[in-house]
């Protein structure tokens, strides 16, 4: 029952030593992005009901305003923040929703690029803690974030809202809301014992955020994979479906000191070299889905200086992300296969020419050696391993046995602050120390890293 965790007090306005007492009781539910599905119990049965309750009792804050809904196994959270980037130029207030976080958990929810204060944050999870009391089921985690999120960007008067999917799409927290705009950026392999052992099945869960009306964007290639979103954006009643590749896309896309330069177009325009600030070819493919998602959520052609403006004022943390130089420190989270050749590509292409020093923990679930295969052993020149600060982590041996299998040097160390510092005792001047692995181990890094920026 709810009421087995409790409500907490609201604090007052500006009191920020209150965010303690709300996480506290926000972590006395289930969490399932900390514990394997099989161990969840009945949380783990995909259901919308706890968080359609919630939501109800909210007041359906997530019916005030019109919503880009965004999912894909890889590259959602990458084109849900260049899509609130365009909206933003283009002179709406978008919050945005993401998720997982990396460090704190405000970084989830944003309005006009500046994530919750401790304060707000606290005071709607006070709000939410009253309301559960009445739902008669205690809601997850993640569940109880969301309803905060849309709540929030209630109270804050938004005119459209950013969400991206937290896991699959059809039974996710986040669809209770209703998009305007549907984006699904690709489908791989990832957290098949939940959504699936196939392609075809992810793509099939995925497409459950495909709601009357809408406007779909797919960025997903595959035809086979394609037209299981044809097919449900036609059973749906979806106004328009848009496909990468044939309506939208990147063109020419080149390497530009500090990120790439490319050339873009949607039915609604084209856009030659535009400064995209991140690294990696395949952020060219995510600027293409995003650019797509706000014209077909606004209706409207967009100006080049206005996306251009949006583009360039783009950040993406712990994505091929810069924290550190001489030697360079990348953070990137990828942990599937797709996320790691992502990211081997951008050693290769945006780093070329570097030795390439890896900094690497996994969670359980991954194969490390399928992980290191994808970066491209050819370009590492050792791998300091260690255990990321998860519940769910491998022991750091695992990843150096797999380096081993692969040829590579490894060693292990106790913790990522360590392992950190071994990589970058190891590492030259002009080397690359990329930390990857898992979303915590970025986290980690980050952390410890970010003050010396």
């Amino acid at each position: 029952m709810a009421d087995e965790v409790g409500p907490f007090s609201p604090p007052a306005d500006g009191l920020d030593a209150s965010i303690g007492e709300a996480l506290a009781w926000l972590d006395r539910h289930v969490n399932l992005e900390a514990i394997e599905a099989g161990r969840a119990g009945r949380h783990a049965l995909p259901t919308l009901e706890r968080i359609r309750a919630l939501v109800k009792v909210l007041g359906d804050p997530q019916s005030t305003y019109p919503v880009v809904h965004v999912t894909g196994t890889n590259g959602k959270g990458s084109t849900s923040r260049i899509c609130s980037a365009l909206l933003t130029s283009a002179g709406l207030n978008p919050g945005l929703y993401t998720s997982p976080h990396l460090e704190r958990i405000n970084e989830r929810m944003a309005v006009g690029g500046v994530s919750i204060t401790d304060a707000a944050l606290a005071r709607e999870l006070a709000a939410v803690a009253e309301l559960e009391l009445f739902l008669g089921e205690q809601a997850t985690w993640f569940e109880i974030v969301t309803a905060t999120a849309f709540a929030w960007f209630a109270d804050r008067g938004v005119d459209s809202a950013v969400i991206e999917v937290g896991l699959g799409g059809r039974f996710d927290a986040t669809n209770v809301a209703d998009g305007v705009a549907a984006v699904i950026t690709n489908v791989e392999l990832d957290h098949l014992e939940i959504l699936g052992p196939t392609r075809r099945h992810i793509a099939a869960e995925k497409a459950g955020i495909i709601k009357p009306g809408s406007a779909v964007v797919v960025g997903e290639a595959d035809p086979a994979i394609v037209s299981i979103f044809e097919e449900e954006a036609a059973a749906a009643g979806a106004a328009s479906l848009w496909r990468r590749g044939e309506d939208f896309g990147a063109e020419r896309n080149r390497v530009a000191v500090g990120g790439r330069l490319v050339d873009l177009y949607t039915p609604l325009g084209r856009y030659e070299d535009v400064f995209l600030p991140l690294h990696g070819a395949h952020q060219a493919d995510n600027a293409a889905c995003a650019l797509a998602a706000a014209q077909s959520f606004l209706a409207v052609p967009l100006g080049w200086d206005v996306v251009a403006e949006g583009l360039g004022a783009v950040t993406v943390p712990g994505r091929l992300e810069v924290v550190r130089r001489a030697p360079l420190v990348v953070l990137d989270g990828a942990h599937n296969v797709a996320g790691a050749a992502a990211a081997g590509a951008a050693l290769k292409d945006d780093f070329v020419g570097r030795k390439v020093v890896l900094v690497m923990g996994c969670l359980r679930g991954r194969d490390p050696v399928e992980l290191l295969r994808a970066l491209g052993p050819e370009v590492i020149s050792t791998v300091v391993a260690c255990s990321p600060p998860s519940p769910r982590a491998q022991p750091a041996q695992s990843v150096v046995d797999a380096a081993r299998e692969l040829g590579l040097d490894a060693q292990a160390r106790g913790d990522v602050a360590s392992a950190l510092e071994e990589g970058l005792e190891i590492a030259g001047a002009d080397d690359v120390v990329l930390v990857t692995g898992s979303l915590y181990m970025v986290g980690a890094a980050r952390s410890i890293l970010r003050p010396a920026v």
